[in-house]
């Protein structure tokens, strides 16, 4: 099916089911009750959810088979927003030609950097892609202000032409007509789920791009991205060069990631410079890490890791933690929160800081490893390879004469 393999296949059949029904599986407390903090099932935290890791997944195909860590590609997520507004300015609020522009700007913005950046490689290649971030920030930030609006960000005013905005068109970023901030929301029992049309649209692309980098992946093209990234050196040995082909992945990433920005302009109708700060690029490494790089599906679990945290458990704070242990004795309940303060709220980054040390530290392949280890517990696989073990190789036996 699509060129894929049974086994790939239903792995995308999952990946399609989960990503459809996220409304409902993020929601999994009702409404009424305490626990309902920790539900992420709102349109602007799924959409999030869905876009980084479209970002993601293309930096994946650079750092996870290449081996080529990029700290620039906030360069290329903050060229995708601008262009999607500047078609908002220009043309009208329909997403599509502003996403078209994204991918391809961002695409001839990544094959400039990629060329300078891949003389070289290691620290130097991540040292460059990072010098070319920072200037592309500075530049948005305070010297291309007719075109980036500077510090206050670019936006829609009503002195903008959009030469095919008619009568009766929507005035908020829509896909014809279907418009993103839109969401129908459905009671069931004490839950409420809401659909939104923005988190569906950004759904459906990425299942494409997930399903584009899963046949990347399983190419000869991925194969030798997998090869310069085992060794690189035997492979200029066998007269084949490798910069076309990293060259090559650092223009797909690139696009993916000028996707990403264009729908975070797609969703919001504003693009500022701080997309384009060395911190949005750092977060996709935590992510792609986190998640498992090289794996198809930790980029996604790494991406969305962070945004719970960052959306949800950032929002924790003393009164919740106050009604959460309102059981305990007085002055127990105020150790407890005085115990747990510095890991919520505005502190959130230290509790995400330990659990990405120990993720490093006791599972190297990120989430995805974490789960297979439970996994193979779960199913008694490492069982069964320790009886194979024990049977090929049997322990010796003594003779006494």
């Amino acid at each position: 099916m699509l060129g894929l393999s049974k086994k790939d296949t239903t792995f995308l059949l999952v990946v399609i089911f989960l990503t459809l029904a996220t409304p409902i599986l993020l929601q999994p407390f009702p409404e009424n009750s305490a626990l309902a903090q920790f539900n992420a099932g709102y349109p602007d935290l799924m959409q999030r959810f869905a876009i980084f890791g479209i970002f993601a997944i293309g930096f994946n195909i650079l750092f996870g088979l290449t081996g080529y860590l990029s700290f620039g590609h906030a360069a290329f997520l903050g060229v995708g927003s601008y262009s999607v507004v500047w078609m908002y300015k220009l043309l009208n609020y329909n997403v599509l030609p502003g996403l078209v522009l994204a991918i391809v700007m961002s695409g001839l913005f990544a094959l400039f950097i990629g060329y300078i950046s891949l003389r070289r490689s290691g620290i130097y290649f991540s040292i460059l892609t990072l010098a070319f971030a920072q200037m592309s920030f500075n530049l948005a930030y305070s010297v291309l202000t007719p075109l980036t609006n500077g510090e206050t960000g670019l936006q829609v005013y009503n002195n903008d032409p959009q030469v095919l905005m008619s009568e009766g068109s929507p005035t908020s970023p829509h896909f014809f007509g279907i418009v993103m901030n839109e969401a129908t929301k459905v009671d069931v029992g004490g839950w409420q789920f809401t659909f939104s049309n923005g988190y569906y649209f950004c759904a459906i692309i990425a299942i494409i791009v997930f399903y584009l980098s899963l046949r990347i992946f399983r190419s000869p093209f991925g194969i030798m991205l997998r090869a310069i990234k085992t060794n690189q050196t035997r492979m200029n040995y066998t007269g084949l060069n490798p910069r076309p082909y990293t060259l090559a992945a650092f223009v797909i990433s690139g696009m993916y990631a000028g996707l990403a920005g264009g729908l975070l302009a797609a969703m919001d109708p504003l693009a500022g410079a701080e997309r384009m700060q060395w911190t949005a690029s750092g977060e996709v490494v935590l992510m792609t890490i986190l998640g498992g790089a090289g794996t198809l599906m930790g980029p996604v679990l790494g991406a969305g890791f962070i945004k719970y945290f960052e959306n949800i458990f950032s929002k924790i704070n003393d009164s919740i933690l106050h009604s959460w242990f309102s059981a305990l004795p007085d002055g127990l309940e105020d150790f407890v929160v005085f115990v747990f303060h510095p890991f919520i709220g505005k502190g959130w980054h230290l509790t995400l800081g330990l659990l990405f040390m120990l993720v490093v530290i006791f599972l190297p392949g990120g989430l995805i490893e974490g789960g297979n280890r439970i996994w193979n517990v779960i199913s008694g696989k490492n069982r069964k390879k320790k009886r194979d073990e024990a049977a090929h190789h049997p322990k010796p036996t003594s003779h006494v004469n």
